[in-house]
Protein backbone atom coordinates (compact mmCIF):
# COMPACT_ATOMS: atom_id res chain seq x y z
CA UNK A 1 0.00 0.00 0.00
CA UNK A 2 2.87 2.08 0.72
CA UNK A 3 4.19 1.84 -2.69
CA UNK A 4 1.13 2.60 -4.25
CA UNK A 5 0.74 5.74 -2.25
CA UNK A 6 4.38 6.97 -3.24
CA UNK A 7 3.74 5.99 -6.78
CA UNK A 8 0.53 7.94 -6.78
CA UNK A 9 2.12 11.26 -5.10
CA UNK A 10 4.63 11.13 -7.58
CA UNK A 11 2.12 10.93 -10.36
CA UNK A 12 0.43 13.47 -8.73
CA UNK A 13 3.44 15.83 -8.53
CA UNK A 14 4.21 15.43 -12.21
CA UNK A 15 0.80 16.85 -12.96
CA UNK A 16 0.61 19.53 -10.68
CA UNK A 17 4.00 20.34 -9.02
CA UNK A 18 3.96 23.72 -10.61
CA UNK A 19 0.93 24.65 -8.63
CA UNK A 20 2.50 24.49 -5.37
CA UNK A 21 4.21 26.77 -3.15
CA UNK A 22 8.07 27.29 -3.52
CA UNK A 23 7.64 25.50 -0.27
CA UNK A 24 5.64 22.48 -0.79
CA UNK A 25 7.51 21.84 -4.13
CA UNK A 26 10.74 21.53 -2.03
CA UNK A 27 9.00 18.92 0.53
CA UNK A 28 7.32 16.88 -1.63
CA UNK A 29 10.22 16.91 -3.81
CA UNK A 30 12.74 15.50 -0.91
CA UNK A 31 10.02 13.53 0.73
CA UNK A 32 8.81 11.60 -2.09
CA UNK A 33 11.27 11.92 -4.67
CA UNK A 34 14.68 11.75 -2.64
CA UNK A 35 13.30 9.52 0.33
CA UNK A 36 14.30 12.11 3.22
CA UNK A 37 12.76 11.76 6.41
CA UNK A 38 10.65 14.12 8.18
CA UNK A 39 12.96 14.48 10.10
CA UNK A 40 15.91 15.35 7.68
CA UNK A 41 13.65 17.47 5.64
CA UNK A 42 13.00 19.78 9.30
CA UNK A 43 16.71 19.86 9.99
CA UNK A 44 17.26 21.25 6.17
CA UNK A 45 14.61 23.60 6.94
CA UNK A 46 15.11 24.65 10.47
CA UNK A 47 11.39 23.41 11.77
CA UNK A 48 9.96 20.81 13.23
CA UNK A 49 9.32 17.88 12.43
CA UNK A 50 5.57 18.06 12.96
CA UNK A 51 5.53 20.83 10.71
CA UNK A 52 7.45 19.60 8.00
CA UNK A 53 4.58 16.62 8.23
CA UNK A 54 1.63 18.86 8.53
CA UNK A 55 2.81 20.42 5.47
CA UNK A 56 3.02 17.65 3.52
CA UNK A 57 0.01 15.89 4.38
CA UNK A 58 -1.88 19.51 3.75
CA UNK A 59 0.19 19.22 0.22
CA UNK A 60 -1.20 15.75 -0.29
CA UNK A 61 -4.12 16.72 0.16
CA UNK A 62 -4.20 19.55 -2.72
CA UNK A 63 -2.99 17.20 -5.10
CA UNK A 64 -5.59 15.52 -4.61
CA UNK A 65 -7.98 17.99 -4.71
CA UNK A 66 -6.81 19.27 -7.92
CA UNK A 67 -7.15 15.57 -9.28
CA UNK A 68 -10.72 15.11 -8.45
CA UNK A 69 -11.67 18.70 -10.82
CA UNK A 70 -8.82 18.55 -13.77
CA UNK A 71 -8.24 14.47 -13.85
CA UNK A 72 -5.32 14.94 -15.92
CA UNK A 73 -3.67 11.68 -13.71
CA UNK A 74 -7.10 9.72 -14.76
CA UNK A 75 -7.07 10.49 -17.88
CA UNK A 76 -3.23 9.93 -18.75
CA UNK A 77 -3.42 6.76 -17.23
CA UNK A 78 -6.73 5.89 -19.33
CA UNK A 79 -5.25 6.82 -22.54
CA UNK A 80 -2.26 5.05 -22.15
CA UNK A 81 -4.24 2.28 -21.37
CA UNK A 82 -6.51 2.71 -24.73
CA UNK A 83 -3.07 3.22 -26.69
CA UNK A 84 -1.80 -0.16 -25.30
CA UNK A 85 -4.86 -2.13 -25.86
CA UNK A 86 -4.76 -0.42 -29.81
CA UNK A 87 -0.97 -1.71 -30.26
CA UNK A 88 -1.46 -4.92 -28.88
CA UNK A 89 -4.42 -5.42 -31.19
CA UNK A 90 -2.58 -3.93 -34.36
CA UNK A 91 0.36 -6.47 -33.62
CA UNK A 92 -1.87 -9.85 -33.15
CA UNK A 93 -4.08 -8.01 -36.28
CA UNK A 94 -1.74 -6.60 -38.49
CA UNK A 95 2.11 -6.80 -37.85
CA UNK A 96 2.75 -6.90 -41.44
CA UNK A 97 1.13 -3.38 -42.39
CA UNK A 98 4.59 -1.40 -42.22
CA UNK A 99 2.17 1.59 -42.51
CA UNK A 100 0.06 1.24 -39.93
CA UNK A 101 2.70 -0.12 -37.45
CA UNK A 102 4.88 3.01 -38.28
CA UNK A 103 1.22 5.19 -37.67
CA UNK A 104 0.83 3.34 -34.81
CA UNK A 105 4.37 3.61 -33.42
CA UNK A 106 4.04 7.42 -33.60
CA UNK A 107 0.91 7.51 -31.70
CA UNK A 108 2.23 5.75 -28.81
CA UNK A 109 5.63 7.63 -28.36
CA UNK A 110 3.27 11.18 -28.05
CA UNK A 111 1.04 9.34 -25.66
CA UNK A 112 4.10 8.40 -23.48
CA UNK A 113 4.64 12.30 -23.77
Amino acid sequence: MEIEKNNRMNSLFEFYGALLTDKQHSYLELYYGDDYSLGEIATEFDVSRQAVYDNIRRTEASLEEYESKLHLLANFQAQNEAVGDLVRYVKSKYSGDPKLNELLARVADQAAR
